[in-house]
């Protein structure tokens, strides 16, 4: 089945965190909301990086989706509307009451649900930075990460009352530009604080740990990114990772909800996608420069994700209402 038609088919349900929510989450909830409808720009939808480094807000009109695209390390906060993501055999669902943390670059399919041109779709993206990280798992007072398995490269999580009293302190600094370049590094370092000590927070340490298995699964995914076009040698890869085949399959697989061939495949139809939109190249050119021998195979695999073949994909995209641009 194709990846859009299994996001669609999908039952989508917000999880039931609104009883426990406090007056006062209440009112940072709707401030944080103010804030970003306000700052998302001028223009009707879209998105826009914000004088905050790394920090981007998005507003979309109307439901849209699925949009596929790679998603780097983020974290993604809802102020209005919901989003399904579906990574791999995972589909996660959040909302203004959950945040999502991606940890490693991973190819993703989203689809913004709950939105109207009354209620637009709202939200940001902050830019998670490894070395950012890793120099605060180092600092001796951060706590000690609880036990078990780092759970997968994207992960949804509650968003209780501290998060949500700094990510609402960050988007304020926007009225504030004096204020940023002094503020901003002190507020998205309690940010990544919580971040580490709840939720994605053993995924996250490994990511920026020394040596761990996530660092070289994540090394790995770096690689399979630059040489995509190229065969798949999980066997030199397994090697460079210090791993054996299986045990590299394993953990591939627990960081990405996805074999290496198959993230290898995403990768390549992604940019074949791209270049596609983006150019006038022929079909059969644009699979050889993706990696694809075989322009029967690439025209299959390449409708079986998308929905549609290449040339007619392109067409739909053009006439499309809606931005192929996915906010995080």
């Amino acid at each position: 089945m194709a990846f859009h038609a299994t996001l669609d088919d999908l039952p989508y349900q917000i999880p039931a965190s609104r009883d426990t929510a406090t007056p006062r989450d209440v009112l940072a909830r709707q401030e944080l909301l103010t804030l970003v409808a306000r700052h998302a720009g001028d223009q009707l939808e879209g998105s826009v990086l914000t004088a905050v480094p790394g920090l981007h807000l998005h507003r979309l009109m109307c439901e849209c989706g699925p949009r596929h695209t790679i998603q780097n390390p983020i974290l993604s906060v809802i102020a209005q509307g919901g989003k399904k993501l579906l990574v791999g055999e995972d589909v996660h669902e959040y909302d203004p009451f959950h945040y999502m943390v991606s940890s490693v670059d991973l190819p993703v399919v989203g689809k913004v649900r709950v939105a109207s041109p009354t209620e637009p779709y709202l939200g940001l993206r902050l830019d998670l930075d490894v070395e950012e990280i890793g120099a605060l798992i180092r600092d001796e007072h951060l706590p000690p990460p609880g036990a078990g398995e780092a759970p997968r490269g994207v992960h949804v999580h509650p968003l209780g009352t501290p998060m949500l009293d700094a990510v609402l302190r960050l988007v304020r600094l926007l009225d504030t530009p004096e204020e940023i370049a002094i503020l901003a590094p002190l507020i998205k370092r309690e940010i990544l604080y919580r971040l580490l000590v709840n939720g994605q927070g053993l995924a996250l340490r490994q990511t920026a740990l020394q040596d761990s298995h996530t660092q070289r699964i994540a090394r790995s995914i770096e690689q399979m990114r630059n040489g995509y076009d190229q065969p798949l040698r999980v066997d030199e890869m397994a090697r460079d990772a210090h791993m054996s085949v299986s045990s590299f399959h394993h953990h591939f697989k627990s960081v990405t909800a996805m074999s290496p061939l198959q993230f290898q495949k995403q990768l390549r139809l992604q940019e074949a996608r791209r270049l596609i939109f983006m150019g006038d190249g022929d079909v059969a050119v644009v699979a050889r420069q993706v990696g694809y021998e075989s322009p029967s195979q690439f025209s299959r695999e390449y409708s079986r994700l998308f929905g549609t073949p290449p040339m007619r994909d392109k067409r739909r995209w053009r006439t499309a209402p809606v931005p192929e641009a996915m906010p995080a």
